[in-house]
């Protein structure tokens, strides 16, 4: 007799219960052995049970449950075997996108409860209707939450969740932390005197300023990490510290039960300065013109134009088949006339001019003077093939943008990558540049920016291979790369990128190092390394047991 092998899926929605000696997932599980049992004549055998606790019906992402879908598509499962169709799933969707997959690897379905045969017409409408009722239970249940927990806000209770900074959750109650509370009070005054996110950030760096940290139910201490600026925009608004409760869903606010922390006063000022600061689309900040509007053309003479992509934010100089992240062409543009004007002059400037230059305060105008000065300092700027030529005017500066008093000391060389030259009405500079066009915002890559000088991106590849050379070492130790991400905070796929450089070719390392390497990108490196490194393999053999 041909044997077929059953496996038996059983699930509870709440983790209540679960400590009990005997619970519900025992009792489904119980039940459905001795089906299989009964059905032992057919040739039914338990192959194996798999048991999702404390999760809910109404989503995909159920680790026994996969774990079962790809156990049926290797064909190791001929029949599943549950308690109730609700059992397997609360959504209609889900079941028979499931009920699919079953299908394709000749694996059967059985509700040893519920009788119904799918091969009819009939059968297949009380299964829909079975479905349905267990999915209309799964929202009702969550509409039920979620007006309790609108009424309890409307009654000023904390319903939950991550306690605030400046706050402990005790009984359900908010209690105000008073050294926590502290860090709150500074952070708001410091923001009113700064009037920048940015600044506020960096300060709450230097002062080693954290967000709260709490243990989890389980017994897992979370949180205590540096703030984002995201974080610390989300702290300013929030009306829990002034004694109020939000309502997310409704962004309604109603007084709270517990103490506030800041003066209302303080709180409205702060939302002030938050509502004229902002970067969105209603901000003046995003109509200001750009640094080298008409300035920047290719090497056919068409002229690059102005455009924001995707997000409202994202500026860009572009002409089709090329876009120039424009904050950092800018920026490059910036720094070029900076060492410039730091520079040995000499022997490019006739004398009678350089007092003239070296009276120019470039590094202390704000945009919008460096914007209009460029409209006289710079005559063009050419982008060609990785390449960013800037032809900058010979002639006398205009007063204005001089500051009285003010003379540059600085008579420095200038750096490596840059080609300067003199055409008897301009100065001719020459710089290579690095273009990264799937950049990372991720602090260990590129720190958010597309385009940058070759220094930048040699500085960007030596940080990249010393967080290799330390995640070799931890590998080399015996750590799993699961544990080395799980302590790093990354994906196990990011270790394995940044682990493959540390066994690039000493040549290449070197001339990275010496800053002779050909300017390359990260993502491009990455690529090379990975060709030839199979790590997957050598952590099994690091890792073989004794």
């Amino acid at each position: 007799m041909v044997k077929i092998k059953c496996a038996i899926y059983v699930r509870k929605s709440t983790e209540k219960g679960l400590e009990l000696e005997f619970n519900s997932l025992h009792n489904q599980e119980e039940a459905c052995r001795n089906y299989i049992l009964s059905q032992s004549f057919q040739g039914w055998e338990h192959y194996k049970t798999y048991t999702d606790g404390g999760i809910s019906g109404g989503t995909m992402d159920r680790p026994a449950l996969k774990q079962m879908l790809d156990d049926i598509a290797n064909g190791l499962v001929q029949v599943v075997v549950v308690y109730k169709v609700d059992r397997l799933s609360r959504s209609i969707m889900d079941f028979h996108n499931m009920m699919r997959e079953f299908e394709r690897h000749n694996c059967n379905f059985v509700s040893i409860t519920q009788s119904f045969d799918t091969s009819t017409s009939m059968g297949k409408l009380t299964l829909n209707m079975l479905l349905s009722f267990a999915q209309f239970e799964r929202e009702v249940s969550a509409e039920r939450v979620r007006d309790k927990i609108r009424a309890s806000k409307a009654k000023g209770f904390w319903t939950g969740g991550i306690p605030p900074l400046g706050y402990d959750n005790i009984n359900k109650k908010l209690l105000i932390n008073p050294g926590e509370a502290d860090m709150v009070r500074s952070i708001f005054k410091k923001y009113n005197e700064l009037e920048s996110l940015n600044d506020l950030h960096q300060w709450c760096v230097m002062n080693s300023i954290k967000n709260k940290q709490w243990t989890t139910q389980k017994g897992i201490l979370l949180g205590g990490t540096v703030f984002c600026k995201h974080a610390l925009n989300n702290l300013l608004r929030n009306p829990v510290y002034i004694g109020k409760v939000r309502n997310k869903k409704t962004n309604e606010i109603y007084p709270g039960l517990h103490d506030g922390i800041i003066p209302p006063e303080l709180f409205n000022k702060t939302q002030e300065l938050l509502s004229q600061n902002n970067n969105r689309q209603t901000s003046q900040c995003l109509h200001r013109r750009y640094m080298l509007h008409r300035k920047i053309f290719d090497m056919a003479g068409n002229m690059f134009t102005n455009k924001s992509t995707g997000k409202s934010t994202a500026r860009h100089y572009c002409r089709p088949g090329c876009y120039l992240a424009a904050g950092d062409i800018e920026r490059i543009t910036c720094d070029t006339i900076q060492e410039l004007l730091n520079g040995n002059l000499a022997h490019l400037i006739p004398a009678d001019i350089i007092q003239t230059w070296k009276a120019i305060d470039f590094e202390n105008m704000t945009y919008d003077a460096r914007t209009k000065s460029l409209e006289t300092l710079l005559n063009r700027a050419v982008y060609n093939n990785r390449h960013m030529t800037f032809y900058i005017n010979i002639t006398p500066v205009a007063d204005e943008f001089q500051t009285p008093g003010y003379t540059n000391p600085s008579n420095n060389q200038l750096p490596p990558d840059i080609c300067i030259s003199n055409d008897g009405q301009h100065i001719i500079i020459e710089r290579k540049i690095v273009i990264n066009n799937r950049v990372s915002t991720n602090k260990y890559e590129a720190c958010g920016r597309a385009v940058m000088t070759v220094k930048e991106n040699n500085q960007q590849l030596i940080r990249a291979l010393a967080y290799g050379w330390r995640y070799k070492s931890m590998f080399e130790r015996g750590i799993t790369i699961e544990q080395i991400a799980k302590t790093e905070h990354k994906a196990e796929r990011t270790i394995y990128k940044y682990l493959a450089l540390a066994y690039l070719s000493p040549n290449t390392v070197a001339d990275i190092m010496d800053g002779t390497a050909p300017a390359i990108d990260l993502q491009t490196l990455f690529a090379i390394a990975a060709k030839h490194t199979n790590f997957k393999e050598q952590e099994k053999e690091i890792h073989l047991p004794a």
